[in-house]
């Protein structure tokens, strides 16, 4: 991560904290009205924005954090990526979940590529030129579906293929390249995660039209099956051990998601906005009731907005400091993370619960624009890293300084290994 923060620390995640995140602000103004006009059509019909994606690559948008030496926008401080995907999520959170996923991808994908080793240092410059040029839309494939283990196996000649199934891929439709977690047991050897990149047209990939979300309806979101599908050596870009306890992974797993948080901040804000329009239109003084909501709305979105700008200048700070312990630096960014995403997770369901109260049983339709909110602010809850369940095993386990596994990838890996045992965190479905 750079260190190209030129302006005061900001308090409201309404203003970039970088030249280069200030391009992207202003590049993301020009295209909120189409994202906007087509927000209710798309949710209801659960329809991908793909003219807005297509837009986004024109200009530049597909490319904003890949570094500017490869012909992206360079902007690498998450404040700054965060204020954009708040300002898209406020007017449409599906096309900023999938953005996103984006997003996401070319800060890590920067960061492989300024201290990766080699092999995976070239990988990352051929895929980040892609996307600076708006040729490549790559997402990640984390879950697995609770019928089947992505797995990673080896053939005698020394071949990999990897078959199974993953779940809530977002962005997939247009998809061109697929970050792919998986689990590999070699004979001989340690239980592992690795993690590989598979093309669209590579032989037994399948995208799968299966997305019937509650919420996120137009995010791309979908299951991607791998039958058996070969992985060129080159493109198994990591392999970690299963159950290893290194909290060295939660940089990069901070890295990953915290931007995310704008998401939350963009629906709450929206939600907020059309609570108040009720009571703007000179209809006069609100009842008292609903004049109480509004501030305790208000108070909420404040308390909201400082604490993720609080957790993404805690990230941005920790990013750009490799000296000292690697697993202490993680712990560095994720427990802040954490603490503000069981925050926002809260005020802005609270938020978005009060502006349907406000205006009251009209926004008990499924036409109304609140109802979309209201479904598309649950996700949060749900999302890695970490889901609350998870992520109070994490705070908790912080507080009380145990000696466990935080690598929620690795966690649930544990559970189908010889020896390991699940946790109360694995009841139900994954």
């Amino acid at each position: 991560m750079s260190t190209e923060h030129s302006r005061p620390a900001a308090t409201d995640l309404r203003t970039p904290m970088t030249a280069r995140g200030e391009v992207l602000r202003d590049l993301v103004v020009r295209h909120l009205p189409q994202i906007r006009a087509g927000a209710e059509d798309n949710g209801h019909r659960g329809v991908f924005p793909t003219e807005t994606f297509e837009a986004f690559g024109k200009d530049g948008l597909m490319g904003a954090t890949a570094p500017a030496e490869l012909g992206g926008l360079g902007v690498d401080c998450m404040h700054d990526v965060a204020l954009a995907l708040a300002a898209v999520a406020e007017a449409d959170a599906s096309t900023a979940l999938a953005w996103h996923v984006q997003l996401s991808r070319g800060l890590t994908f920067g960061w492989e590529w300024r201290h990766g080793a080699p092999p995976v240092r070239a990988l990352a410059e051929h895929l980040l030129r892609e996307m600076a040029a708006g040729q490549a839309a790559v997402c990640s494939a984390v879950k697995d579906h609770h019928a089947a283990v992505t797995t990673l196996e080896r053939d005698e000649a020394g071949r990999w293929w990897l078959t199974g199934r993953k779940t809530l891929v977002s962005m997939a439709p247009i998809g061109t390249h697929f970050v792919v977690h998986a689990q590999a047991q070699l004979e001989g050897e340690p239980a592992t995660l690795p993690v590989v990149l598979l093309p669209r047209d590579a032989p037994g990939l399948r995208v799968l039209d299966d997305w019937e979300g509650l919420g996120m309806c137009a995010s791309g979101t979908a299951d991607v099956a791998f039958d058996r599908c070969p992985v060129d050596a080159a493109n198994v870009v990591s392999r970690r051990p299963v159950g290893g306890h290194d909290d060295a992974v939660l940089a990069g797993q901070t890295v990953s998601s915290i931007t995310m948080l704008g998401i939350y901040t963009g629906i709450a804000q929206a939600a907020r906005d059309i609570a108040a329009a009720r009571f703007a239109r000179g209809s006069g003084r609100p009842p008292a009731a609903a004049a109480t909501l509004l501030a305790e709305i208000d108070a909420r979105l404040y308390a909201l907005r400082a604490t993720v700008t609080a957790a993404l200048r805690d990230a941005d700070a920790a990013a750009a400091d490799l000296t000292g312990d690697p697993a202490e630096r993680g712990r560095r960014m994720m427990t802040p993370f954490q603490y503000a995403k069981m925050t926002v997770n809260r005020l802005s369901l609270d938020i978005v619960n009060d502006s349907l109260t406000v205006v009251g049983g009209a926004s008990y339709s499924a036409a109304h624009p609140l109802s979309r909110l209201v479904r598309d602010v649950r996700a949060g809850w749900f999302m890695q890293p970490y889901t609350y369940v998870d992520g109070v095993s994490y705070l908790s386990g912080q507080a009380l300084r145990l000696d466990r596994d935080n690598d929620y990838v690795s966690a649930r890996a544990v559970t189908g290994v010889p020896g390991g045992a699940p946790d109360a965190s694995e009841a139900g479905p994954r």
